[in-house]
């Protein structure tokens, strides 16, 4: 599986706590190769206009990972996987944690597999899953008493027509399960178990083969790339038959001597490249460095290993995909930044950059971003759903998670209404860490101008922890309250569990100063202004 990775960030407790910044400045990497059309262009469709300038943030100023969300506001839930370009558009693929999925833990249920497709590689709408993972079978596959399922890779078979998904498994001897459809989103349906020449006929299921990646040359012919676990973590490449479904015993082993994990192939200027997680470490933080090696054909011979970073910075190796950039091809970057925090990886977040190159074709180090500018080929502006009614609303920008909110320890949002109505909605951007006991109530009161909530609730509701992800999303409640234009008041989260906690999505940029945010630390009996903090709402008003 992909592992490793960073912290969940500073924490955020108390009054004017975890004090972050906005976005650092943008840091341009050199890229370039091939000019050239981005790999897997799939069946056809619609392509967005080009070139296009984009902007994508991996932390704040102050190093402060942030989470990227999806058009409709809530975080993005697909990790150890990979971007492709199909139809126009960009997808990103992934392994969902949402549901509470945790390696190692007996019973904890799989989660299933996700897309999301993007026309800026920033506004990404969430596409659903690959397949229906909830069923017996896959739950007996996949869930947290296995080894579990990782990795979807899906790329485009030109002869036919049909888009093939790779997922990494343990309850087979081969290691990979294999799946087709007619559209980048699926729904895909399982073909037959792949043969490989790397442990297909290994004595037991379990662990034999790992982390993967799938490639397909100019030609049309693919590859696979693979973790083989029975060689200690090597990296061996095996070419695929004409569906991408099989392999063909045409195969190099032991490209790595061992002990790494998560592959990435690719092409450049004619030269084969191999990144790789060097060491291969289970969800680990700040030791999982990133190495490759070249070769003049994907079956090698290939070079020996180059360094590229310690760190993965501040996570694991996921993928490097090929990107049409206007001053020709580029290779972005991705690794997955493991939270590591009760095992709650659906607070992952993600680094992506262009990889550099020297003259000789070597890649640099990683300089490890806050942010990058990109000049797309192929792309166009896309945007947030727009929410009808809106009052107000703090946005996706700018935010990171961190979980408190249980025993005697509220957060606050105040905001001030700017019409007149009734306040049908109001969502606020929770989660759960740790298996909270209690649900997460929230409430709407009254609040001074000193920004704090003052006497009793006007509407107050319960839910259960069922009713919370474990991944950061928009928690909608329904007031119907009327409120009255210029007058103040607070959105109020709090939880009388014992076990585990809620989460929140907050900035301290300022970006907001005439609402604020409001800490309790004695069961709402006083609150304290987190100067420039704001939490991540939404308000509607009729």
């Amino acid at each position: 599986m992909s592992t490793g990775g960073g912290a969940a960030g500073t924490a955020a407790s108390g009054a004017a706590g975890a004090l972050g910044g906005s976005s650092g400045a943008a840091g341009m990497a050199v890229v370039g190769g091939d000019a050239g059309a981005i790999g897997d262009a799939g069946a056809g469709g619609t392509t967005p206009s080009g070139p296009f300038l984009t902007h994508l943030d991996n932390s704040a100023a102050s190093g402060r990972q942030l989470t990227r969300f999806d058009t409709a506001g809530n975080a993005i839930d697909a990790h150890d996987g990979k971007i492709a370009f199909f139809d126009g558009l960009y997808y990103l693929y992934g392994t969902s944690y949402d549901c509470g999925y945790k390696w190692g833990t007996a019973n904890a249920p799989f989660c299933g597999f996700k897309s999301y497709s993007s026309t800026d590689l920033v506004h990404f709408e969430d596409r659903g899953a690959l397949f229906d993972a909830s069923t017996a079978t896959w739950q007996t596959r996949c869930n947290g008493s296995t080894y579990g399922c990782y990795r979807p890779h899906v790329v485009f078979n030109a002869s036919t027509k049909k888009y093939v998904l790779w997922i990494n498994v343990y309850d087979n001897q081969v290691g990979y399960r294999v799946f087709t459809s007619s559209s980048p989103a699926g729904p895909f349906t399982e073909a037959a178990e792949p043969t490989l020449a790397v442990n297909a006929t290994a004595p037991v299921a379990g662990l034999n083969n790992g982390d993967h990646d799938v490639f397909v040359d100019d030609d049309g012919v693919a590859y696979v790339a693979i973790t083989d676990w029975r060689m200690g973590g090597a990296i061996a490449i095996e070419r695929l038959d004409a569906s991408y479904l099989s392999g063909t015993g045409n195969v190099v082993r032991t490209i790595t001597p061992g002990s790494t994990e998560a592959p990435a192939l690719f092409k450049r200027n004619g030269v084969y490249y191999l990144t790789y997680s060097d060491p291969n470490c289970g969800y680990c933080s700040d030791i999982a460095g990133t190495s490759y090696r070249t070769a003049a054909s994907p079956l090698g011979p290939w070079s020996t290993g180059k360094s590229i970073s310690a760190n993965s910075c501040t996570g694991q190796p996921s993928f490097v995909a090929t990107i049409a950039l206007s001053t020709g091809t580029g290779f972005l970057y991705g690794s997955d930044r493991w939270n590591n925090a009760a095992k709650n990886e659906a607070l992952a977040n993600f680094f992506w950059a262009p990889l550099a190159f020297g003259a000789d074709g070597s890649v640099s180090p990683l300089t490890c971003q806050n942010s990058v500018d990109l000049s797309l080929a192929v792309g166009s502006a896309g945007s947030q759903v727009t929410v009808p009614n809106l009052d107000n609303d703090a946005g996706v920008a700018g935010f990171s998670s961190y979980c408190d909110i249980h025993g005697a320890i509220q957060r606050a949002q105040t905001f001030v209404a700017t019409r007149s109505g009734t306040l049908s909605r109001a969502a606020f951007t929770s989660f759960q860490d740790g298996d909270a006991n209690v649900g997460l109530t929230l409430a709407i009161y009254t609040a001074s101008a000193a920004l704090v909530p003052t006497g009793q609730p006007l509407f107050t509701t319960t839910l259960a922890p069922s009713a919370v992800g474990f991944a950061p999303k928009n928690l909608v409640i329904t007031p119907n309250l009327s409120v009255t234009a210029g007058t103040r008041y607070a959105l109020v989260a709090s939880s009388a569990a014992s076990a585990g906690c809620f989460g929140m999505e907050y900035k301290d940029d300022a970006s907001m100063p005439t609402i604020g945010a409001a800490y309790s630390n004695d069961n709402g009996q006083s609150f304290k202004v987190e100067a420039g903090r704001t939490l991540k709402f939404q308000t509607t008003i009729q």
